[in-house]
């Protein structure tokens, strides 16, 4: 279980993240919503370890998560962020290995070697083992990065994975196919929380959804109680309709037209 109690954060006297508490049970996936600069990415990094609370506390497995240390927390959890910054010329296949570092030291077992062939087939990248990362684009290079990940935890039990905008730079196929692998974990017991800006995302594959605002959780429940009009409204102040999809009983969001004046100025 992951447990986040009473966590803050402060840069000066300016709280980023303020109050916040959760817990996430196992085979739960939990969607991060919010408009930019709700704090998001402040209580990521405070739920990966990245960086230390101003005070409360996270614990996964019901132990701190500043008390792990670093090859131990290795092995606990996973984070895709964002942006992975890689500047030498690694195949594909090295970065997919990277993901398995914390389960040897010398060299990678046969099972090692399985895992990464198994994650490159499921995440789409199985033809581009041989290609230079950096000769990649930058969808593609998410997708390797996903798969380095799926590798580190592939046969950890419970383990929790991170996703900071997993399907940022994703095109439609890879966006459904990334969320897609994400529940698949959740039904071997893994826990998943991932950060979107694609409220039809969160709809189609969350089981839970917190709406973050000024730093604050504003709304946490499931979709069906989360996402409506209303909520919306408070948390991005766009104007929307909110349906559900008659077939696959799934709720989605319709944002109503803005309208600027264009003799402004």
């Amino acid at each position: 279980m992951l447990v986040a109690d009473s966590l803050t954060f402060k840069v000066g006297k300016r709280a980023l993240v303020k109050d916040i508490s959760f817990s996430l049970r196992q085979g739960e996936l939990l969607v991060i919503l919010g408009a930019n600069g709700a704090g998001k990415s402040t209580l990521f990094r405070l739920l990966s370890g990245d960086r230390p609370p101003s005070s409360g506390s996270v614990n996964l497995h019901e132990k701190e998560l500043g008390t792990y240390s670093s090859s131990a927390l290795a092995l606990k959890r996973a984070v895709l962020n964002q942006q992975n910054v890689v500047n030498m010329a690694f195949t594909v296949e090295e970065i997919v290995m990277m993901g398995r570092y914390p389960h040897y030291r010398n060299n990678p077992s046969i099972g090692d070697n399985e895992i990464c062939i198994e994650v490159m087939e499921l995440t789409g990248i199985t033809n581009l083992a041989e290609r230079s990362y950096l000769s990649l684009s930058g969808g593609e290079q998410q997708r390797v990065q996903l798969a380095r990940v799926l590798a580190q935890i592939w046969d950890v039990p419970n383990a929790l994975l991170l996703m900071d905008e997993p399907v940022a730079s994703l095109d439609l196929q890879y966006q459904q196919q990334t969320l897609a692998i994400a529940k698949m974990l959740t039904k071997r017991g893994f826990m998943v929380v991932s950060i979107l800006h694609d409220i039809n995302l969160a709809a189609q594959y969350a089981d839970r959804i917190i709406m973050l605002k000024n730093g604050r959780k504003w709304y946490d429940g499931t979709v069906a109680e989360v996402l409506n009009t209303k909520n919306i409204y408070e948390v991005f102040e766009i104007n929307s309709d909110v349906y559900t999809n008659p077939r696959t009983l799934k709720h989605f969001f319709i944002p109503r037209n803005v309208l600027i004046n264009a003799n402004v100025g």
